[in-house]
């Protein structure tokens, strides 16, 4: 996978307090393209960051339907990956690449 493709497979990590709490099982919990697999997840993560991964969980969370001032809006739908690393390997998402 060449880097182009690298950053255009994971787009943010997702600081959350679940997310929080998963740090401490050596889990990290991305947001990703809606094309992205498994696999490719996987290399993504392992090129970037330098680590080791264990095994990749995706979910697709669908896009809510919101109202701001008497507007209705849809929220869009978001694709994330929860990454479990091998021991000894962890990845600090606070900082940048």
């Amino acid at each position: 996978m060449n880097a182009e493709k690298v950053y255009d497979v994971i787009l943010s990590p997702a600081i959350t307090e679940k997310a929080t709490m998963m740090s401490e099982h050596n889990q990290v919990m991305f947001d990703v393209a809606r094309s992205a697999t498994k696999p490719d997840i996987k290399v993504a993560v392992e090129t970037l960051f330098g680590v080791k991964v264990k095994a990749v969980n995706t979910l697709v969370r669908k896009g809510k339907v919101k109202r701001f001032r008497g507007i209705r809006g849809k929220q869009s739908d978001v694709k994330k990956a929860i990454v479990t690393l091998e021991e000894g390997h962890s990845i600090d998402v606070t900082t940048g690449l």
